[in-house]
Parts: structure tokens; sequence; C-alpha cells
């Protein structure tokens, strides 16, 4: 589905990660992504449900202790 293709801007305004950090999602293979000629897209889907698995795992993990 083409709406599904966000450029890295719309996904660092979406996620709040840096362009860099979500290069690095996409060659880590975390979430989808795509070069189109020479703009890098990503998959609005695949980045939700990324961000969803890191809050879900953040909630589990719990406080950190302050020393």
């Amino acid at each position: 589905m083409a709406d599904d293709w966000i450029t890295t801007r719309d996904a660092m305004k979406l996620s709040g990660y840096t362009p860099l950090h979500i290069r690095r999602l996409i060659r880590s293979g975390e979430v989808k992504g795509h070069k189109f000629l020479v703009v890098w897209q990503v998959s609005r889907q695949s980045l939700e449900e990324y961000l969803q698995k890191q809050t879900q795992r953040g909630a589990r993990r719990g406080p950190k202790p302050s020393h």
C-alpha cells in the first residue's frame, strides 16, 4: 500500500528518533525500509509495531532504581 510508506523525516516526527537511528533500525531489519530513487522511506506499519513493542518492553522492565 502506497500510503504505508513515509519519509524518514515523518518517521522521526512519529517516533521521536533521529534519522540516523531510524536508518539503523532499517539496516538491522527491525523496521521495513525502502529506497525510492534517492529518498529512504519507512513502512509506517512496521515502525508503529516496533514502537508498540518498545513501549511494552519498557513497561515490563519497570522504573530504574535511583542511585
